[in-house]
């Protein structure tokens, strides 16, 4: 996608964000979660220096990308768990791509080593979209939790990571 631009998130941002994430959770195969945070526990809860938003020739925000700390414990400082989401009419144009990108970017930068994730075995599309991104799949998270939208069934999680080769 030429015509894409990866900008940091802002408060603006917002409803797109979202409505994006809402979206995806919709979907049922992206997250344990069903709906989405307000945008004051969203902002509460990712690192402001790793938030992007892919925005198209308009400025209509297309995807996002963020990131947790897994720890609050210095050892684990460098470790963060990361969401992406795309809306769906920009999915296979390279959104998702360019957002995981820049966030290897940002994150190598700040120091941080690993990013990790969790991704439901059935979503081919972002498994693929990892593996392209330089993210491997470490193993297999067995019955981890019910999912609320699959009838409380238990999910497995392929968790998956991406170490930095720079520090």
């Amino acid at each position: 996608m030429s015509d894409l631009t990866i900008r940091p998130m802002t408060a603006a941002d917002a409803g797109a964000v979202l409505a994006i994430y809402q979206a995806g959770l919709d979907a049922g195969n992206a997250s344990f979660e069903v709906t989405a945070p307000s945008w004051e526990t969203f902002d509460a809860t990712r690192l402001p220096a790793h938030r992007l938003v892919a925005t198209g020739p308009t400025g209509a925000v297309l995807g996002w990308v963020a990131v947790s700390a897994v720890s609050a414990r210095q050892v684990y400082a460098g470790v963060v768990e990361h969401s992406v989401y795309v809306a769906e009419a920009a999915r296979g144009r390279g959104a998702g791509r360019a957002l995981l990108d820049a966030l290897i970017d940002s994150t190598e930068a700040a120091g941080i080593w690993t990013i990790q994730s969790g991704v439901f075995p059935d979503n081919a599309a972002s498994r693929a979209l990892h593996r392209a991104a330089g993210f491997r799949e470490v193993g297999v998270r067995e019955r981890i939790g019910r999912h609320p939208a699959h009838g409380n069934a238990w999910r497995d999680v392929i968790f998956v990571e991406r170490r930095s080769p720079r520090i």
